[in-house]
């Protein structure tokens, strides 16, 4: 090699710097299962139990009105079907939202105790192994109006859930953490003085606490001096940050979109969910999808609308690698459900086949790289962990065990 060893050791002293701060603001996907959605209750509509009421409700819609075309393969949904049913019955809900913000509905004087109340709620339905596999609250937001409102709510929240929880701390399985959601964000400052508060929340109550950021306002997306605040948002929250969550008709409204034109398919939403996309990659952040406030009740030809539309919104998400979205009634589950079993059982023939290709340095018709790699098999234990797929199919259908699948999407040694 005729490179004097002395310039090579230049270039790395100069970029050492560089690697190290890349690595600590990218440091890569995050490796915990993530849920498929996020359903939104109001706090005085918190009630004991609340998973399973909803997975009750959404079979009962199930049995009463059935499954319309849904665009999707007939025979797939066919195949699906019992399998969903399975989830609606033993885990319909994968994230639950208490809101203390615009779905709430009470009287102020009363957002206390209907705090305080779904708290107490979820802490002992968690106890008691019935509460979604995460949880958390969204207050109200940091402007100055709800500023204090908001943090009161917060602090409630976490001392009557700290309370019951410590009344079954005995439990077996019981976990502490928390999800904020911190809706309309609109500066980076409100980012970077909300994580103190954060702090002071978990000294104060021994929660461990994560952090959306529900993107809003167009202020969210674009700041005064042309700068995606965006990335300046994940990136000031740090590693507390595991999501970026699309506020379909606030974002919308902001933007001057008529009302029968707000949904999460609009070109407008796409363009500040792309950015969202791009902001968090790398981040262990992720890109959530919104919601559709067309819901599925009343006659059946109404329920069979909003379930196809609902679908199609789910799948058109999944396939643009949005894989959580919001879901605002039980119903709603049945379409999530069904859609996303449809599209992960839907990829596993070809990604088993390829991921199979990869491993064995075999030529099968397309030429997979380490990236490609690490999509594919995400897509397969995706589907593993919300219960699409099971892992002896993927071995039927020629695919890695669920250790190298980790592997390569770089989870830890039994994470989930």
């Amino acid at each position: 090699m005729s490179m004097d060893e002395a310039v090579l050791a230049e270039l790395d002293r100069r970029l050492a710097p560089v690697d190290a701060a890349r690595l600590a603001a990218y440091p890569g996907e995050r490796p915990a299962r993530q849920p498929l959605h996020t359903c939104y209750v109001p706090a005085d509509a918190v009630v004991p139990g609340l998973a399973g009421a909803w997975g009750s409700a959404a079979l009962a819609a199930l049995d009463e009105h059935g499954l319309p075309d849904l665009g999707l393969d007939p025979a797939l949904v066919e195949h699906v079907l019992p399998r969903v049913r399975r989830k609606l019955a033993a885990e319909p809900i994968e994230d639950l939202r208490v809101d203390a913000e615009d779905g709430y509905r009470g009287a102020a004087d009363a957002e206390d105790d209907d705090v305080r109340r779904a708290a107490a709620t979820v802490a002992a339905d968690r106890a008691a192994g019935s509460a979604p596999p995460s949880l958390g609250i969204r207050a109200k937001s940091l402007e100055e109006p709800t500023r204090r409102r908001g943090v009161r709510s917060l602090d409630l929240f976490l001392s009557a859930f700290g309370t019951e929880s410590g009344r079954h701390s005995s439990a077996s399985g019981t976990e502490s953490g928390i999800v904020v959601t911190l809706p309309k964000v609109t500066d980076v400052e409100q980012v970077r003085a909300f994580l103190p508060v954060l702090d002071a929340l978990e000294a104060a109550h021994g929660v461990a606490l994560a952090l959306e950021l529900q993107v809003e306002t167009p202020q969210a997306v674009l700041g005064p001096d042309g700068v995606a605040t965006l990335a300046r948002m994940v990136h000031a929250a740090g590693p507390r940050l595991t999501g970026l969550h699309y506020g379909t008709y606030d974002y919308s409204a902001a933007l001057g979109i008529a009302a029968a034109h707000q949904s999460s398919d609009h070109p407008a939403a796409d363009f500040a969910k792309q950015l969202m996309q791009v902001a968090v990659a790398g981040t262990g952040a992720r890109a959530v999808d919104g919601s559709t406030n067309v819901l599925p009740v009343g006659p059946r030809e109404h329920v069979h609308e909003a379930w196809r539309l609902h679908a199609g919104l789910v799948r058109r998400a999944l396939e643009r690698g949005f894989y959580q979205g919001w879901d605002l009634h039980p119903a709603q589950l049945v379409t999530r459900y069904v859609a996303t079993y449809a599209f992960f059982r839907a990829a596993l023939p070809s990604a088993a086949g390829r991921l199979a290709a990869y491993l064995d340095r075999t030529g099968a018709g397309i030429l997979d790289e380490p990236a490609t790699a690490r999509a594919l098999a995400s897509v397969v234990v995706r589907g593993l962990d919300c219960g699409a797929v099971d892992i002896d199919e993927v071995g039927v259908a020629g695919g890695p065990d669920r250790t190298q699948l980790n592997t390569l999407v770089g989870r830890r040694p039994g994470g989930s």
